[in-house]
């Protein structure tokens, strides 16, 4: 997987800036998906009121995301690096219909990914981003 990632920022519930981030490869799915960046932001304010549909251990999480002119109960499915108040890493996604869930293999590889991530101190982020690596969205809000 692609370490090259974007990010999007929300406020969160302590007025501190939320940065979310998502891998390339995610971001292509979402877009291919109707996954839009607003739905993203739904989803993480959802996260941050401890609507979580599957904590998978060690700060990873299944969510649910709507597509546009959608609901979720059918839509998509993410996995996520997530700590509230600190940042969110979009890693992977895939539809209800394609497959039910990811597997232990993929669910370790992506506790690997969510740690590395984590241990990014703003300086590392931002240097990646200065770099071209990392590219951030602007909040629409």
């Amino acid at each position: 997987m692609s370490n090259i990632l974007l990010s999007v920022i929300v406020d969160n519930k302590e007025g501190k800036l939320m940065r979310i981030f998502k891998s390339k490869w995610f971001h292509k799915w979402a877009e291919k998906e109707g996954l839009t960046d607003e739905a993203i932001n739904i989803a993480i304010k959802e996260m941050e009121d401890d609507l979580v549909d599957a904590d998978l251990g060690g700060h990873i999480y299944k969510k649910r995301a709507a597509i546009e002119g959608q609901g979720k109960s059918g839509g998509l499915r993410t996995i996520l690096a997530f700590k509230v108040g600190n940042k969110a890493f979009f890693m992977f996604g895939f539809a209800k219909n394609q497959r039910a869930n990811i597997n232990e293999k993929e669910l370790k590889t992506f506790k690997k990914m969510g740690k590395e991530y984590f241990g990014y101190s703003e300086i590392k982020l931002n240097k990646v981003v200065k770099v071209g690596n990392l590219i951030e969205v602007e909040n629409n809000e």
